[in-house]
């Protein structure tokens, strides 16, 4: 028997609100700003997204075998080369796009954690 359930799963970022709208691009949905350092992403399917104000915030290295990439999250896509541009255009940045022949793409959203498209 579990002992918990898994309620959201939190980004620590330098902004909170636009690290929303990045996700709510990507994936849907609608921000929820409580005003305070904490928005969520409502209406998105899926496991819920939340983002934290990390005042300091240092974004993960990837690849680096010296420091730790955290986590990252992986986006299943129909279309890897339409949603590459889609992402690009919100402002995600290519970690790892060189070899085309994968069924993955490497992404880092705008406060640097990575993310990975990968074709269903």
């Amino acid at each position: 028997m579990p002992i918990a359930t898994l309620g959201t799963v939190v980004l620590d970022c330098p902004d909170p609100v636009a690290l929303g709208r990045f996700y709510a691009g990507v994936l849907g949905g609608e921000i929820e700003d409580d005003g305070d350092g904490w928005v969520s992403l409502g209406g998105a399917a899926g496991t819920p997204l939340s983002f934290q104000v990390s005042p300091g915030f240092v974004p993960p290295k990837w690849p680096a075998p010296d420091a730790s990439q955290q986590f990252h999250l992986d986006l299943t896509v129909d279309d890897l080369d339409a949603a590459e541009k889609d992402v690009l255009a919100l402002g995600a940045t290519a970690l790892d796009v060189d070899d085309r022949t994968r069924s993955y793409r490497v992404y880092a959203d705008p406060a640097g954690h990575p993310f990975c498209l990968c074709a269903c």
